[in-house]
């Protein structure tokens, strides 16, 4: 829930790079309520319906960002996922996803 404090909405960050997490975090601090997971399955824990935006790596061990998107979706949780990558040029796979946005790592505030 975001705190009654603030009426700024709350960024859930996820990467399996806690360093590259954490400076995401850091970043929308500023300007955001921030949450970080560390991994897919981290995630899901974190996510309910407090979280307004989820800045997702797609790349993860365990969990991957496409499982962490379809799971947020089949919940019907109503959010923004931004897919964030390493991958420059993605596949024709990601045509049918259901995410807001796509960025490429590194991302630059």
């Amino acid at each position: 829930m975001t705190d009654s404090a603030s009426d700024a909405p709350t960024v859930l960050v996820v990467d399996d790079e806690p360093e590259v997490a954490d400076v995401y975090a850091f970043q929308l601090g500023r300007e955001y309520e921030t949450q970080t997971a560390y991994g897919g399955a981290e995630a899901l824990a974190a996510i309910d319906e407090s979280v307004d935006v989820v800045l997702l790596d797609r790349r993860m061990p365990g969990r991957s960002g496409d499982e962490v998107l379809a799971e947020i979706r089949d919940r019907g949780l109503d959010c923004r996922v931004v897919m964030v990558t390493a991958i420059a040029d993605p596949d024709f796979d990601i045509l049918g996803m259901d995410f807001d946005d796509y960025l490429c790592k590194p991302v630059e505030s």
